[in-house]
């Protein structure tokens, strides 16, 4: 463990946060959290929440409480536990959940009680149009737009024309096939399939007939986890010959253990943490991706870690940044510091993360750019840095 503790040290300093002692005392400053630890999502919300016991217990002076709880990948139980956590803990902001549609369910409650939110999901909506109650609302993960236009731009490159999507039947998959529709759009590709299958299905045959029965150049996956390696494996079996492309919400060692030999050849967005090594020295990104890297497998041993536990990661970069700034407002467990949280957030200017740089405002509570996407292969059942 002060292996762990060493890692975590120079990872902060790595980052440009530190824990800067502070003359004055308050009430703890309570940090509300709900992932998806067991259920569909469980692959991204376990290294979440290991990524949560890596955050520092005290940010300028102040004790930091992390209060943990488990949505298990289901929008209601996000619901709950978000009531719980204004209502009963009093929490000064939320980190959660894990996938959109919990993401989503969470946004009326956490505005009732003025907390802002800092969400795991990657859609844009989640942060978009911004209006009176997505100003309560962040999220580290990168937009699907972003990634999307990556894809687009690949498979243009490559000789693609047409594209068949298959993705969640949820917000998930709506937001991915209105983003990279934009996308493919600009890229002169024609989309000639519109499929959908739910994260629990066992099996997606009548999808992938109808995929397959339009010969497309390839087919765009729009899932997250292991259950994204179900059309996959499908298509594989039905001798589907084209080119495959799926979702940096695959990008995690359980995907390639579920999905196996049937995903050799698979084309994806990545934030940078995924393929950190390889990264040119000259890409911002590296030294802070490296940072959490060897925090978390210094805590949980090498090769676990996961780019969904860098998004928690990054977004207690983002309150430790914001922390200090608050208390110069507020006192902790009170709605002044609340809105000097949001406030702090939403000014987050060149804060080096694992997985890009955040520039905040008051339209974009995304805040990251191009720097924060790579384009990876799977070779040999392992990432590798596309080159092309």
């Amino acid at each position: 463990m002060k292996s762990a503790l060493r890692w975590i040290s120079a990872a902060l300093v790595a980052t440009g946060v530190s824990a800067a002692w502070s003359g004055h005392a308050f009430a703890d400053v309570k940090i509300g959290v709900t992932v998806s630890a067991t259920g569909p999502a469980a692959s991204l919300g376990i290294p979440e929440k290991n990524t949560i016991a890596l955050l520092p217990k005290e940010v300028a002076g102040q004790k930091i409480d992390y209060i943990v709880l488990d949505d298990a990948t289901d929008s209601t139980q996000a619901v709950k536990n978000t009531r719980k956590l204004t209502s009963e803990d009093h929490v000064d902001a939320l980190i959660g959940s894990t996938v959109v549609p919990n993401s989503l369910a969470m946004m009326d409650v956490a505005v009732e009680s003025a907390t802002p939110v800092i969400s795991l999901g990657a859609a844009a909506g989640i942060v978009e149009p911004m209006d009176a109650k997505r100003a309560w609302v962040f999220k580290t993960p990168q937009n699907d737009i972003l990634m999307a236009t990556a894809i687009a731009q690949h498979m243009a490159n490559h000789g693609v024309k047409t594209v068949a999507f298959i993705g969640f039947a949820d917000g998930y998959g709506e937001s991915w096939f209105k983003e990279f529709g934009k996308a493919a759009d600009l890229a002169k590709i024609k989309v000639v399939a519109n499929e959908r299958f739910a994260r629990n299905d066992a099996s997606v045959t009548g999808q992938v007939l109808k995929i397959m029965s339009q010969n497309p150049d390839a087919v765009l996956i729009a899932g997250a986890g292991t259950p994204s390696a179900l059309p996959q494996k499908t298509l594989k079996e039905r001798g589907y010959k084209g080119k495959y492309y799926q979702t940096h919400g695959v990008a995690n060692n359980d995907f390639l253990r579920v999905c196996g030999k049937d995903c050799e050849g698979t084309y994806l967005p990545a934030g940078p943490l995924l393929v950190a090594e390889q990264l040119p020295d000259s890409n911002p990104a590296k030294k802070s991706a490296l940072a959490y890297k060897r925090a978390f497998e210094s805590a949980y041993g090498a090769g676990s870690v996961s780019t969904f536990g860098g998004h928690a990661w990054d977004a207690g970069l983002l309150l430790q940044r914001a922390i200090p700034l608050a208390l110069k407002k507020g006192q902790p467990g009170t709605p002044a510091f609340r809105e000097a949280l949001r406030a702090a957030l939403e000014g987050t200017k060149d804060l080096s993360a694992s997985h890009g740089i955040f520039n905040m405002s008051a339209n974009d509570h995304a805040g990251l750019d191009q720097r924060a996407r790579v384009m990876v292969e799977i070779v040999g059942g392992k990432w590798k840095l596309s080159g092309d």
